[in-house]
């Protein structure tokens, strides 16, 4: 058994990966600012110990996991390296560690955290799989067959680890505060895809994914003919979304998924396609999709007084898109009100025409003042840039949402990847004192 201690244990990789450490016998703690963050509940549950940043935490014989926000010469990191104690980075921790299973990694710029999460919860019919997902969740168990995690592009960050297999679900420009262009994007890609070992799992309606070059197969999935797996006669019911696969144009077998929209048809696709080449039962596929309960903060509903409220993490235009979809066809007879936060001043700069065009798809727009990333807390952008842009959209504060009372069975989308909930929270104390 191991000592661990992280530095960061908060992080939305971090949390899970100290969960999954905990759920395997070891000793962990850690160690964050004072900020509550969602991720840190599972940690409480488990009864993991959460310090504030001290140098005194570093202790002889423990292993320090540092998270990648945090730099050398920071104090619990420096005492490590002070003691001569074993200090590992995130990523390298990581890629060791998923050696010991059949790995499988989900990456892309969009639908990584809800292809992981269904992943994880259709393999565990089969086998058992130990997970890490973006939004703060892991689970470990010491004789998995499998693990399944989420491999983030961003900085290159994913290059750290050499699964056996990768699910790609899209290549799209997003972190412009890091990637030059849509080129740089791909090429970070395509370096991951040289280090796969078994087979690549791609998204064929992608033009970006079919340039792949991988030294493995490339099973390719989507809607359109010349891919491997395809969804067709699609329908949608109050129940879901159920489809038909065919692989190279021969009828597999008939799917149904407890959500809505093309891009939860597709991370299906993804995850039936790896069930399929690794040989697990259809039936046990079918079973569980059906039983899927989501990850947070994906499309995550809440029902008061009449109104529907969903949170959600869409920061990026192709992302609203989807969510908007979703909730037309989920709704497709009530208003749908968007309350979009935008995440930091880069992304909101290069996307501006975008974020006003995908919001014009809403029935009512408020938006919410940007927020900045630590990494830039500021900017010569406003809201008012955007708010321009769409015809009768309103700012919205936290502390007056009372503007949004005067839809009174609509359908609310919080979308942001900063601190929309905040928002959300003030509106449904808001209804519950009208009531």
């Amino acid at each position: 058994m191991t000592s661990f201690h992280f530095v960061g244990i908060k992080g939305s990789g971090m949390s899970p990966l100290a969960q999954i450490l905990h759920d395997m016998n070891h000793e962990v703690q850690g160690s964050d600012i004072e900020k509550r963050f969602f991720t840190q509940k599972p940690l409480e549950e488990r009864g993991i110990e959460i310090l504030p940043f001290n140098k005194e935490n570093i202790k002889p014989g423990m292993t320090v996991i540092a998270g990648n926000a945090f730099p050398d010469d920071h104090e619990e990191i420096q005492a490590a390296q002070d003691q001569g104690i074993e200090l590992i980075r995130y990523h390298k921790f990581l890629g060791d560690f998923m050696n010991k299973y059949i790995s499988v990694g989900v990456s892309g710029a969009h639908g990584k955290t809800s292809t992981t999460g269904l992943l994880a919860h259709v393999m565990q019919g089969a086998d058992k799989t130990s997970y890490l997902i973006g939004d703060g969740s892991g689970q470990g168990y010491e004789d998995s067959k499998y693990f399944v995690f989420e491999a983030c592009e961003y900085r290159r960050h994913f290059l750290s680890y050499s699964p056996d297999y990768m699910i790609m679900t899209n290549i799209d420009f997003d972190h412009p505060d890091y990637f030059a262009d849509i080129e740089d994007v791909f090429s970070a890609f395509q370096d991951m895809a040289k280090q796969v070992n078994k087979g690549i799992i791609a998204c064929g309606d992608d033009e970006h994914l079919q340039s792949l070059v991988a030294n493995v197969p490339v099973l390719f999935y989507g809607f359109n003919e010349e891919n491997d797996f395809q969804a067709r006669n699609v329908e949608t019911s109050p129940s879901g979304t159920s489809f038909d696969v065919f692989v190279r144009n021969e009828y597999f077998a008939s799917f149904e998924i407890p959500m809505y929209g093309d891009h939860t048809i597709l991370n299906a696709l993804s995850v039936i396609a790896i069930c399929h080449y690794e040989g697990i039962n259809t039936e046990v596929v079918q079973q569980q999709l059906k039983t899927f309960g989501g990850v947070k903060r994906r499309f995550t509903e809440k029902h008061i007084d009449g109104r529907t409220l969903i949170d959600d993490y869409a920061h990026h235009p192709t992302e609203i898109r989807a969510t908007l979809d979703s909730a037309s066809k989920k709704y497709p007879d009530r208003e749908i009100i968007a309350i979009f936060q935008p995440h930091t001043f880069t992304r909101t700069q290069t996307f501006l025409e975008e974020f006003a065009d995908c919001l014009k798809a809403a029935d009512h727009v408020y938006l919410c003042e940007i927020f900045g990333s630590a990494r830039e807390n500021h900017g010569k952008l406003s809201i008012s840039d955007l708010q321009n842009k769409i015809e009768g959209a309103e700012i919205l504060t936290a502390e007056d949402p009372s503007p949004l009372g005067k839809h009174e069975n609509g359908v609310f989308l919080f979308m942001g990847a900063g601190d929309v909930q905040k928002f959300q929270e003030s509106f449904e104390d808001w209804i519950k004192e009208q009531s």
